[in-house]
Parts: structure tokens; sequence; C-alpha cells
């Protein structure tokens, strides 16, 4: 059984309850729609996290978000194959995988661009705090080309899209709270503008996403936040 649901941020009881009430088994599989929090620490927080996660029975997978630094740049995380393709993990903590930005993989019996990353705009409120910015935050033109490569060797058709933002054209402008810690004029939408692209060419039955911290669907679009639906049996 494969899951999916939102943003986590390093608090991990929601999925906690989840394990006790369908009491899934190691070979099941949690997608986290980015910011799931296990890399936005590098101290003993960090392993804290991963290790209390590594008794979880099932297995994580993680996009990357906006408020976490990326599988590449984290110390012990290896590349190995899984689900298809590549995916960074740490031996030590082997439930918990992490895949890389613009690959398509194979979730189940569905073909699935994942592409993570986000603005933050709380970026300028955290840097005033002293909290954690990681400058890498959003994909980089490598990232961009790696996807649509991906995409042209599927003949621009994937069952699914695994993103933490959304093109922008689908930003749920309507359900989201005022912004609180940033500034709306500031916003960099380069993210969403290249998704945007991504869209308008691919054929797909469903994309999911994180980010916005609400659960919403406006089909083939499906924003995830507490809600944990099934992605494939």
């Amino acid at each position: 059984m494969i899951w999916i649901t939102g943003d986590k941020h390093g608090d991990f009881g929601e999925v906690e309850t989840f394990c006790r009430v369908w009491r899934p088994h190691r070979k099941d599989v949690l997608i986290v729609l980015g910011d799931a929090g296990i890399n936005y620490f590098s101290d003993a927080r960090a392993t804290a996290l991963r290790q209390h996660l590594a008794q979880l029975p099932l297995t994580l997978f993680c996009i990357h978000g906006n408020h976490e630094a990326r599988p590449e740049t984290v110390p012990g995380m290896q590349l190995q194959e899984g689900f298809g393709g590549q995916v960074y993990v740490n031996p030590r903590f082997p439930n918990q995988f992490f895949p890389v930005d613009g690959a398509i993989y194979t979730l189940g019996s569905r073909r699935t661009l994942v592409v993570g990353g986000a603005y933050s705009v709380d970026k300028f409120y955290r840097l005033r705090n002293h909290w954690a910015w990681f400058e890498d935050e959003q994909p980089s033109a490598q990232i961009k080309t790696r996807a649509e490569l991906a995409l042209d060797a599927e003949g621009w058709r994937v069952d699914a899209v695994l993103s933490h933002t959304c093109p922008r054209s689908r930003i749920p402008f309507d359900r989201l709270p005022p912004l609180g810690c940033g500034d709306a004029s500031s916003v960099d939408y380069s993210t969403e503008n290249w998704l945007e692209t991504v869209r308008q060419r691919l054929q797909f039955e469903q994309w999911y996403a994180g980010h916005f911290h609400i659960d919403w669907e406006d089909a083939p679009f499906t924003f995830l936040f507490h809600e944990f639906q099934i992605f494939d049996i």
C-alpha cells in the first residue's frame, strides 16, 4: 500500500496516529509532499528525529521542500537504486528515502514525476531570527532540465506528479491564510511559472502538492496537509 500526505515540519504525531489506526507494514510507503523536516536541523536534533522515525512500521518517501536541506547536501546520505530510479538514503535509517528532484519513479503501478522545492515566503523572517534558510530551496536550471529530459523519454506522459508547490495557475490564493511573516509582493514564483509550462505540455492523471498547508481537491490537483490518502494499492 502507498499512502500520501502533506508537510510535517518535523512533527510526526499525525503519522504515529496513522500507524496506530491503519497498522502499516515496513513495505508500505508513505509519501510526504515536502517539508518533512527530517533534514532541517544539522545537529543532534536531526539524528534523534531520524532514529525515532526508524522505528515506524512503514517506509517514508520524502519530496524536497523549502524548509529543509537538499538530501544530496546532508552528511551520510548515499545514492542507491530504489523505486525504479535512484534515491538518497542514510544506511543507518533505511526506511527514509529522498528522491532526486526532476526524476521519474515507479510508485506501485504509477509512473511518477517528482519535483520538490519552492520559494519561502518567510525567508527574511527566518534570516532575521537566525533560523535556517536554504539558498538552494528552489529547483535549479539543472533540475528543470533533468525533469524535461526525463519527460522527453516518457513522451510527456506520466500517471502522476508529486511536487512541493504547484503550477502558477493552480495556486489556491483564495484558500490561503494571510502571510503573517512574509511580504506577498516579494514572492518569487519562478518555480510555479516553470511548473505551469510543464503542466501545459504534460499528459497526467493526477498532480499532488503540499506547501500551502491546506487539504483541498481541485481535480486533477490535490493539495494535502493533514490528510492521508491512498496513492496506489
